[in-house]
């Protein structure tokens, strides 16, 4: 799986662009802590339980921030959290939710290792694995997803009970190791959303001269 600190780069990102009017230091850390919190589950790890990329990366956990939610602004006749934060709160509170889904599980679900996506209602990691091409021959080839004799089908390795998804700080000969950047491709995309946050706050300033100057 992608180390956090890619999983935090592609939060930030989203941020940068999400976020727009809400855009500040304090709601731009709340996206960035919401696309690192499923890492959280390889933490069990360390007390002999071995579920990491099942507890957190859930898809139902986001599911069921965004309905709760949508019932507090939207279905409830006084919301607590515009009542608490205003449209600013409401704002972050969604990108932070978008930040988790996309980053914070998105990611892990299209690598090697895999993510329980429905746990714990079913506790079968699927792997998003395949190939987008357009060619002149073929057409428009996929592999991600295969037509099976019960439908749909997801490449699967196994469950929690049968599959080991190792954790980054499982012990190897006495030493854990932290995974930081694992290629240039992970590289190149922290330094872009550690450039974006900079470049986003210029710009702004720069269309609030202009706009005292008109």
């Amino acid at each position: 799986m992608p180390p956090t600190p890619v999983t935090v780069a592609v939060g930030v990102l989203l941020g940068v662009v999400l976020l727009g009017a809400a855009f500040d230091r304090r709601s731009l850390v709340v996206v960035a802590v919401a696309a690192a919190l499923p890492d959280l589950d390889a933490l069990f790890v360390l007390i002999g339980v071995s579920v990491t990329n099942a507890a957190f990366h859930s898809v139902i956990i986001p599911i069921v921030a965004a309905v709760a939610l949508y019932c507090d602004t939207r279905i409830r006749e006084r919301s607590w959290l515009v009542d608490r934060y205003g449209a600013y709160g409401v704002r972050v509170v969604w990108v932070a939710i978008a930040a988790y889904a996309v980053a914070g599980i998105g990611l892990d679900a299209f690598s090697t290792e895999t993510v329980a996506l429905l746990y714990p209602v079913s506790d079968r990691y699927y792997a998003i694995l395949g190939r987008l091409v357009v060619s002149t021959q073929d057409g428009l080839v996929q592999t991600y997803v295969t037509l099976g004799s019960g439908g749909l089908e997801v490449e699967s390795p196994g469950t929690v009970g049968t599959y080991v998804v190792e954790s980054p700080l499982a012990s190897r000969d006495g030493t854990r190791r932290v995974r930081l950047v694992e290629s240039g491709w992970q590289a190149a995309l922290v330094a872009t959303a550690a450039a974006a946050v900079p470049a986003k706050r210029l710009i702004e300033r720069a269309g609030r001269s202009r706009g005292r100057t008109d």
